[in-house]
C-alpha cells in the first residue's frame, strides 16, 4: 500500500526534511518517490479542493505556495494509517510527544507535514504529485 506525505514550507524552512525521512524509514516504510517542488496556486487549490468553501482556504493556499515543499510517495503495510500515526494530530498542541507534529509543530497552520488521511486521498494525492515513471520499485 502507498500513501502521500509532504513536508510543508515550515518544515522545509526549519531544516526538518531529514528528520521526517528518518522517522519514516525508522518505521520500516519505504520512500518510493521523492521531490522538492514549489507549488503553484492551481496545484495547491486542487490538492486542498475539499476546503475550497472554508474561511481559511485562501490563507492555506498562500502558505502552501510560499516556499518549497518536499513531496514523498511512501510504501508499506498499512502505509496510510501508520503514516498518520507517525505524524500526529493536526493541532500540534494536541499531538502526542514522539510524533512529528508533537515534537516539532508550532501551530495548526505550521504543523510541519501533510499526509493523506485515507487510501482514496492517498491515491488522489499521489497522482497529483507523481507519475508512474517517478515511482520506484525496490
Amino acid at each position: 500500500m502507498r500513501t502521500f506525505l509532504a513536508v510543508k514550507p515550515d518544515g522545509v524552512k526549519r531544516g526538518l526534511v531529514g528528520e521526517v525521512i528518518k522517522r519514516i524509514e525508522d518505521k520500516n516504510l519505504k520512500i518510493v518517490g521523492l521531490k522538492m517542488i514549489w507549488l503553484d496556486r492551481e496545484k495547491a487549490e486542487k490538492h486542498y479542493e475539499e476546503h475550497k468553501n472554508k474561511d481559511f482556504f485562501n490563507e492555506l493556499i498562500e502558505y502552501i505556495t510560499s516556499k518549497p515543499i518536499v513531496a514523498m510517495a511512501i510504501e508499506g503495510q498499512n502505509a496510510v494509517s501508520v503514516t498518520r500515526n507517525l505524524i500526529g494530530a493536526t493541532d500540534p498542541s494536541e499531538a502526542k510527544p514522539g510524533t512529528i507534529r508533537g515534537d516539532y509543530g508550532l501551530e495548526i497552520s505550521e504543523n510541519i507535514v501533510h499526509a493523506a488521511d485515507s487510501p482514496e486521498n492517498a491515491e488522489r494525492e499521489l497522482n497529483l504529485y507523481f507519475n508512474e515513471k517517478e515511482l520506484q520499485e525496490y
